[in-house]
Order: C-alpha cells, then sequence, then structure tokens
C-alpha cells in the first residue's frame, strides 16, 4: 500500500490549516456565503437536507486497518456513530457539525487520508476494480497507476475549476468491475500485437442526467505517455466543454456533439506538443510498483482438509463461500466480500463498532488491508482457507455476513430523500421494503446474479441507469413515484437499461420487482441469468405483466 512521502504530508497537513483558517473567517462573517461554498467544496464537505455532509476520498479503494480505525473514531466523536461507502470507493459521514470539519480533517491527515477533490468541478477519486492484485482474470496490477494518476490530479492548478466534474476509473482485468466505460476517461490495461502491455483509453463516459457509453479514443497507449495523454484530453476538455448549462456541461455531451473522430484530432494536436516533457519513466513506474508488492504469502497446500469438511458440515457456511469469496491467484487463499446490505441496514452503511470490529479482522486475516467497492460493500483481499470458517463465524456475529453478494438483496443505493437535498424520492425505506420481501435465501440463490441500483433523483448516484433493474425516484406534483429500467450492465457488456413503462406509485415498487422476478423465473432457459433473459425476450413481457 502507497505510503505518503514527507512532500505528501506535507502538502495535506497544510491543507488542513488553510481550511481551518477558511472556516474560522466564514464563522465570524470575514467570508460570505458563495465565496465560502466554493472552498467547503474543495475540502469535500456538501450542505445536505438536515446536516453538512462530508466525503473522505479512499484512493482506488484502499484503506488500512489503522485508517479505518480512524473513522472509526471520527464517526463516533463527531457523526452518529456509522459511515456510508460510496459507488466511488469513498467514505461519508453524514452528520458532521461544519466548525468541526477542520479538526475531522487534522484526524483524517495523521492518518494519510483527506477530502480534497471529493467535490466540485475537479478531478475526482481515481477509481478501480476492488479486487486488484488477486484477481485470477488480472493482466496487470492497475493500482500503481492509479497512485501515479492520484498524485498528478492532487491540487493540479490547471483544472482546479473544470465545466464539470470529471472522473476516471482504470481496469486491469479481463472482467471490467470498475464501470470502467461509464467514466468521463476508462482506462484497460491491455497488450498489443508485440505482447506489450499499454492502455486502451475511453472517454465520454457517464451516467446521471445523460448517461452514455463511453467511446474508444485510443485503441494503445504506451505506459510512459499515460499522463500526457490525459492532460491533453483535460486540456481540450477545459477548454471546449460548456460552461453556460450544466446539465451539458460533462465531457460525454462535448464529446456527442464534436463526434469522437473531432474529439481525437483535438486531443492529437494537443498531446503532440506536451508528450515529450510529461513521460513517466520506467524508474518511477517501478517504484510505484514496489509500494503494491505482493504480501508474503504462506506456501500452502492447494486444498485445506479443514476448509472442505467445514463447507460440508455447514450449508450456511458454504453458501456464504459460494456467494461472498472469490478464487484468488494464489490457491490457498480467498478474497472475501464484506457484505454491508444486511436487511436491517440501509445499503452501504456501517457502524463504528464494525469499522473497528473489520480493521481487527484485517490484522488478523489479510494483512491488514480493506477495500471498498463500486457496490458499496467492502473486501478482505487476502484471506487463508484455513481461516475462512472462524472469519465467517466472526463476520457473522457483527451482520456483515449476509450471503448476498450478486444477488437481489446486494444493492445500490442513494440516500435520497433521507439525507440528499437533491433527491426526488427517498430511496433507503424502498430498499429495506424490498430486502424484505425477497428475504429467502433459497429463493435469492434461485434467482442468481441480479443488479438492482436505485437512485432519488435523475443524478443517478447509485447508477440506476446501469442496474439490472434501474430504480429512479420521480416527483410528480410532490408525490413520490418510480421509474423502472431493465437490462442495463456496467460491466464488459456495457448496456443502458429500457425503460419498463410509466412510473411506478411507491406503494407498488416492491410488489413490481417481485412481478418482474416472477416473469424471469418463468421465462429462464436452463441456468440463464436476468440479464440473459431480459436481452434474449425483450422487455415486453415484463411490461404485460407489470401494467
Amino acid at each position: 500500500m502507497y505510503q505518503y512521502t514527507e512532500t505528501d504530508q506535507t502538502l495535506i497537513d497544510e491543507r488542513v490549516n488553510q481550511y481551518k483558517r477558511q472556516t474560522k473567517r466564514y464563522l465570524q462573517g470575514e467570508i460570505g456565503e458563495d465565496e465560502f461554498r466554493a472552498l467547503r467544496l474543495m475540502n469535500g464537505l456538501y450542505i445536505q437536507t438536515h446536516a453538512p455532509m462530508l466525503r473522505v476520498a479512499g484512493p482506488y479503494g484502499l484503506i488500512s486497518s489503522k485508517q479505518l480505525r480512524m473513522l472509526a473514531h471520527i464517526s463516533r466523536k463527531y457523526d452518529k456513530c456509522y459511515a456510508h461507502i460510496t459507488t466511488r470507493q469513498n467514505i461519508q459521514f453524514n452528520w458532521p457539525e461544519l466548525e468541526n470539519v477542520p479538526d475531522i480533517l487534522a484526524d483524517l491527515a495523521s492518518v494519510q487520508m483527506h477530502a480534497i477533490q471529493t467535490s466540485g468541478n475537479c478531478l475526482r477519486n481515481t477509481t478501480t476494480d476492488p479486487l486488484a492484485g488477486v484477481c485470477i482474470d488480472e493482466i496487470e496490477d492497475p493500482r500503481p497507476y492509479c497512485e501515479i494518476i492520484r498524485q498528478w490530479t492532487i491540487l493540479h492548478p490547471e483544472f482546479a475549476y473544470l465545466p464539470r466534474k470529471f472522473k476516471i476509473a482504470v481496469s486491469g482485468s479481463e472482467q471490467d468491475r470498475a464501470a470502467t466505460q461509464f467514466h468521463d476517461i476508462g482506462l484497460y490495461l491491455v497488450k498489443n500485437e508485440t505482447g506489450k502491455t499499454g492502455f486502451k483509453v475511453l472517454v465520454g463516459g457517464g451516467l446521471g442526467r445523460t448517461p452514455i457509453i463511453g467511446k474508444i479514443i485510443r485503441p494503445f497507449l504506451e505506459k510512459q505517455h499515460l499522463l500526457s495523454y490525459l492532460e491533453a484530453i483535460l486540456r481540450v476538455y477545459n477548454l471546449k466543454g460548456r460552461r453556460d448549462n450544466k446539465y451539458k456541461s460533462r465531457i460525454k455531451i462535448l464529446v456527442r456533439e464534436s463526434g469522437i473522430e473531432q474529439m481525437s484530432k483535438w486531443v492529437e494536436t494537443e498531446w503532440l506538443q506536451i508528450k515529450d516533457g510529461m513521460e513517466v519513466s520506467e524508474d518511477r513506474i517501478s517504484s510505484i510498483q514496489a509500494e503494491f508488492k505482493p504480501p508474503l504469502y504462506e506456501t500452502l497446500a492447494k486444498q485445506d482438509a479443514g476448509f472442505e469438511s467445514s463447507k460440508t458440515e455447514s450449508s450456511a457456511f458454504n453458501t456464504w463461500i459460494n456467494l461472498n469469496t472469490v478464487t484468488h491467484k494464489i490457491s490457498a487463499y480467498r478474497a472475501v466480500y464484506v457484505s454491508l446490505k444486511a436487511s436491517n441496514s440501509p445499503p452501504g452503511d456501517i457502524t463504528d463498532k464494525q469499522l473497528d470490529a473489520v480493521a481487527e479482522l484485517a490484522d488478523q486475516y489479510s494483512f491488514g488491508e480493506i477495500r471498498t467497492t463500486h457496490r458499496q460493500n467492502l473486501v478482505l483481499a487476502d484471506v487463508k482457507q484455513a481461516d475462512l470458517f472462524a472469519l465467517w463465524q466472526k463476520l457473522d456475529r457483527l451482520s456483515l455476513a449476509t450471503p448476498n453478494i450478486g444477488t437481489a438483496t446486494d444493492m445500490i443505493c442513494c440516500p435520497g430523500l433521507d439525507f440528499c437535498a437533491l433527491a426526488n424520492a427517498g430511496s433507503i425505506g424502498i430498499a429495506k421494503e424490498i430486502n424484505e420481501a425477497l428475504d429467502d435465501i433459497d429463493y435469492l440463490h434461485d434467482i442468481g446474479e441480479l443488479k438492482i441500483n436505485m437512485s432519488g433523483c435523475m443524478n443517478g448516484c447509485a447508477h440506476q441507469s446501469v442496474g439490472h433493474i434501474g430504480i429512479l425516484g420521480v416527483d410528480k406534483k410532490g408525490v413520490e413515484w418510480y421509474q423502472v429500467t431493465l437490462g442495463g450492465s456496467s460491466e464488459n457488456d456495457a448496456a443502458l437499461g429500457k425503460r419498463l413503462g410509466p412510473a411506478i406509485a411507491k406503494n407498488k415498487i416492491t410488489q413490481t420487482i417481485e412481478t418482474i422476478l416472477g416473469v424471469y423465473i418463468k421465462q429462464r432457459q436452463d441456468n440463464e441469468i436476468f440479464l440473459d433473459t431480459v436481452n434474449r425476450i425483450g422487455v415486453s413481457p415484463f411490461k404485460e405483466a407489470v401494467y
């Protein structure tokens, strides 16, 4: 895991002190509301419906046990004893007092964390595969390149006031687990015809009000040109992106209106002017890669007799293994998903006690590291098979072992009207209703892989456009209704969901989901997953059953 240099730490500490002075001046009336708004957004602070919300950066989703304990401490001292994991692998606190935020930032800085550029029209947190470095389909570990990008983006003076927020995702595996095609820039590590590894670059993807799948702007980019090419794209966007209409200001609109061919010409022209002076040397890449060297795995037998017997003796443990763990590149280990989707808890929420406990489990079983995921869960990436039964028992006692990863109750869900000032409809309550209706493990497993994403407004923070089932809250004359889409995907087979029909009343939405699943069970062939059934038969049979 990357450790801050003295320069890194100095920058973060000075930023904390600067914001402390700015907050003091605001509270004394020396800074106006509009001026302070820009300053607080630069430091990750929003004003929500009930209280401020602080968004903490989780660079490419990697957190140490020490950092997790600090998040637990902050939730206890400054919040309401819980935190929320976001779809950008960040961490949010929903109840801090504005005057306490500088102290929170100081506590974060003491463990090499910050909230810089988690909001505002700037370069946001770079995300990646939560299984990076351990998955069996990996071409190369993308995390070193995420770190190189992080260092380039932090407080980049030229891109502090972009037309709109800007997001980058990097994937190093055959399977895209980072929704790379739906980012302003998506980077895939690929091999060319000579076997050399570089990047396939996509541009102009995004979700929200106008969901668009990114387009390939460069099929193969040599590693040394990574930063210069990104900089060229950002310069073109900064100059040509619209600033007169925030709904048309994202780079996806620029690419759509100008065309990918024209966008490519603009970027190439800019790139040729800067590429020679911004090369990333092999030495620098190697030095960053050394920060992510694999832990000291033990040499163990491929099959552990105790592990195999535990699966046989406990059906509940076996179910958890099948759903919440995945194959590791080291055969005697597995990666473990820690589910934050218990039926009695809002999706993505984790309490202070759970945070402390997971930190302890990470130290005991997974080399002291934790990852946050795109679907609002956690991962312990390096667990020995021999330790899985004991780990499962401890997670179960913490309500963190719900065997539902990839199933209908593993929902992505935004805060909705419960917290967000932008929301049109509630999300958390609907998620609870659906969870309760589907809270039958055998039924969930019979349904199989199913991704439900639910957002409380068109901003689409929960990525409803790419859910196998997407649910979008809308306001009709002060009444909450919900639009449903089917057939979306954020993985290799990227697709935008198709609208089922007219919006559904709030008291009918759970029944509607049950009806949709009933059609699927009736129509599916063999072991066909929900998405494949929708793609085969279309939306019409579902629409007929619902309406």
